[in-house]
């Protein structure tokens, strides 16, 4: 986003990502905290297989980019990660991620060194 820019935000209950073949893309901001991730993960994979539907096949679909904004205690309780950080790299400039650990006493091993920010 850009500064003025129009959002659209969700916090907690029902909800979901469905485009229809012929939507305009739209471009996602998801944040999670904890186990939190859990729809939201959902969402980053039911995009992933659009966008790689769309690739593959030349479809109605036209996705948009996906950012991804994760926080836990340590980089242990960050959920998925090695699924997301496969997601970056299937998908580059399409998915991006920036984990955030808040209580991380431990040196952070090198491949989530450049997607972490620390207390």
């Amino acid at each position: 986003c850009t500064l003025d820019s129009e959002v659209a935000l969700r916090v907690g209950g029902d909800f979901f990502f469905d485009p229809q073949p012929g939507d305009s893309p739209v471009e996602l901001v998801l944040i999670a905290g904890g186990v939190g991730i859990n729809p939201l993960f959902s969402i980053l994979l039911h995009v992933a297989d659009l966008h790689g539907y769309q690739e593959g096949k030349g479809n109605e679909y036209k996705m948009g980019t996906v950012k991804l904004y994760y926080s836990a205690k340590n980089t242990s309780e960050l959920l998925f990660k090695r699924n997301i950080l496969g997601l970056m790299n299937a998908f580059p400039g399409k998915i991006t991620c920036r984990f955030h650990v808040t209580q991380q006493r431990s040196q952070i091993c090198k491949e989530l060194q450049p997607h972490v920010t620390g207390k």
